[in-house]
């Protein structure tokens, strides 16, 4: 394609589909969330290409334009991509566009969006200690008039609780933008969505320690049911800073 016909998601997808070495198309990012794409979306595709088969759309590996954003790649490649990393939760909430696999492609999505029971204890029992070391510090710098401190650490907390409570579901945890979008749809177990968005929203927003205390009463209750008691009794007496009063 020229400067003034820059290459479309449409062009790309009839190109792709044209070319036995491929074996999948997934779309990630907006596009693959209902009701969440704007005048500014563009097209994140992942073109999966069956092992040693040479194919000319390797030119278009690291592709970027506000129109779409390509990644190339094997599909050994493709089934470690985010796994873990940060990638994995665009991947879990992709569409697949095409799929030569009998299947295989949509299995892959469907193992990036399930933690495995051990991997899922294991970032929970790490996530549940960050979240209840910055909830510490937040309402302990709170007691001493540390008021900034304790609003970056109540902020803190945020991500780490979220990181906690979806890997207690063995869910990888969703990017901010659509973290909304997620629990409309996927509540977590055991929490009232709307109740939950508007206590992370004043956490994060002002520090507000009677809020984080009931928070983590809950988040308390949740991990020790799953098993992450020891993670919590290591904290000692320090639990009677952060539980309600």
């Amino acid at each position: 394609m020229t400067a003034q016909q820059p290459l479309t998601y449409d062009a790309f997808v009839e190109l792709a589909t044209a070319d036995p070495a491929v074996v999948g198309l997934v779309l990630k990012g907006s596009r693959a969330h209902e009701g969440m794409t704007t005048e500014h979306s563009d097209h994140d595709l992942y073109v999966v290409l069956a092992e040693g088969r040479a194919t000319a759309l390797t030119r278009f590996t690291g592709h970027r334009t506000p129109e779409l954003d390509l990644v190339v790649l094997s599909l050994d490649e493709f089934r470690a991509a985010g796994m873990p990393g940060f990638e994995r939760y665009a991947l879990a909430r992709a569409r697949v566009v095409l799929d030569r696999l009998d299947g295989a492609i949509a299995r892959m999505l469907a193992d990036k969006a399930r933690l495995g029971a051990d991997e899922a204890f294991r970032e929970a029992d790490g996530w549940l200690d960050a979240y209840a070391n910055s909830l510490y510090r937040s309402v302990k710098n709170d007691r001493d008039g540390q008021a900034l401190a304790a609003r970056l650490d109540a902020a803190d907390s945020v991500g780490a609780l979220l990181e906690t409570l979806f890997a207690l579901d063995r869910r990888p945890r969703p990017y901010n933008k659509y973290l909304e979008w997620e629990l409309a749809r996927f509540p977590l177990p055991g929490w009232d969505t709307g109740l939950l968005l508007d206590a992370l929203n004043r956490v994060s927003g002002t520090g507000d320690v009677p809020t984080q205390r009931r928070l983590f009463a809950q988040a308390e209750a949740a991990a020790r049911r799953a098993g992450h008691g020891a993670v919590l009794d290591a904290w000692g007496e320090d639990l009677d800073l952060m539980r309600p009063r």
